[in-house]
């Protein structure tokens, strides 16, 4: 995967950033995605200092990650769990009916 040389405008300041052509597009939306969240940002807290403006959105945005990373973590475990539930389940429903015999116990010694 090769990458090329892409110029993106972010916050009235150019920046060239090498990109896969593939995900260019991506990049694209990324930057205006954050182009607008400074925007945003800098009208709400009336912060002038572009420095500044960068690092509070830099937090907000890996705030704003952590969140997702722990959605995702809790329902992953949601639907580990449902899954398991599911599978003893339907192997109490095929014992009753008498399809599978009972798992013998492994032990370890």
């Amino acid at each position: 995967m090769s990458a090329e040389p892409v110029d993106i405008q972010i916050f009235g300041r150019s920046l060239r950033v090498n990109c896969p052509p593939e995900q260019r597009d991506a990049l694209n939306l990324a930057a205006d995605e954050l182009n607008q969240r400074l925007q945003d940002l800098k009208v709400r807290t009336r912060v002038t200092n572009t420095e500044q403006l960068v690092f509070i959105a830099a937090l907000n945005i890996c705030y704003e990650l952590s969140q997702e990373k722990s959605k995702t973590r809790d329902y992953a475990a949601s639907m580990e769990q449902r899954i398991r539930m599911l599978q003893q389940t339907i192997e109490q429903a095929l014992l009753e009916q008498g399809r599978i015999t009972e798992k013998p116990e492994t032990k370890f010694e």
